[in-house]
This record gives structure tokens, sequence and C-alpha cells, in this order.
């Protein structure tokens, strides 16, 4: 049963050399460019070898990316919202952080923006 169909992710491509295209339960197809990421976070070092990077597959409930069980993973809900960033858009946790900054509730938040608070949580 999916219960986030945002963050459920239903298929995978590995994207050479550090790319991934990933299709959300939602419909969605989105790609990522991991390489940045890669440079940045220390835990991810390993993943700067192509060959294992290739590795890349879904976890049995579609939240994950796993490249090695329990050690090497990273969520689908952040790697849609690096995907979402990459390509000009607000991925929920920059709106998330500004919200919490500002003190704003969904309701501010969505008026501010001008957009309806239904909008908002989408």
């Amino acid at each position: 049963m999916i219960h986030d169909p945002q963050h459920t992710l239903t298929a995978l491509e590995a994207l050479p050399p550090f790319g991934l295209r990933l299709t959300f339960a939602d419909g969605t197809t989105l790609s990522v460019d991991l390489a940045p990421t890669i440079r940045t976070h220390r835990a991810l070092a390993a993943l700067a070898d192509p060959a294992l990077f290739a590795t890349a597959r879904l976890d049995s409930r579609g939240g994950y990316v796993v490249w090695i069980e329990d050690d090497l993973e990273m969520a689908a809900d952040n790697l849609r919202n690096l995907a979402v960033e990459q390509a000009g858009g607000i991925g929920h946790e920059r709106l998330a952080n500004w919200m919490a900054e500002h003190g704003l509730t969904q309701e501010r938040a969505a008026d501010a923006i001008g957009i309806s608070r239904r909008m908002l949580n989408y």
C-alpha cells in the first residue's frame, strides 16, 4: 500500500556518471544530478565510484534508493526535493524552513505566496 505517492518511488534509472531518473507513485518523473551532493557530503563519498553508483536500486517499499543495504541509501523525499530544486522549483524542505524561520502557519504562508492552503500542502 502506498501511503505517500509524492515520496514513493516506483521506478529508477541510474544515469552516468551520477544522475538518477526517478518515477514516483504520483506519476511524476524527475531527474537529479547527485554529483554536487556527493562532493558536499562525506557520508556519500563512496558514490564517487561510478561502478558503485550504477548499482542503485529501490528498496522494497519505494522509500529509498539503495546502494549498500543499511549503510548507503537516500530517501525518496530528499531525492524529490533535490530534483525539484535542480529544475528551478522550490522544494518542500526550503518551503518548510522558510515557514519556520518566519513563524508562518500554512494559511499565512499560502496567503504570502498567493496560493491556496490546499495547493501549499500539495
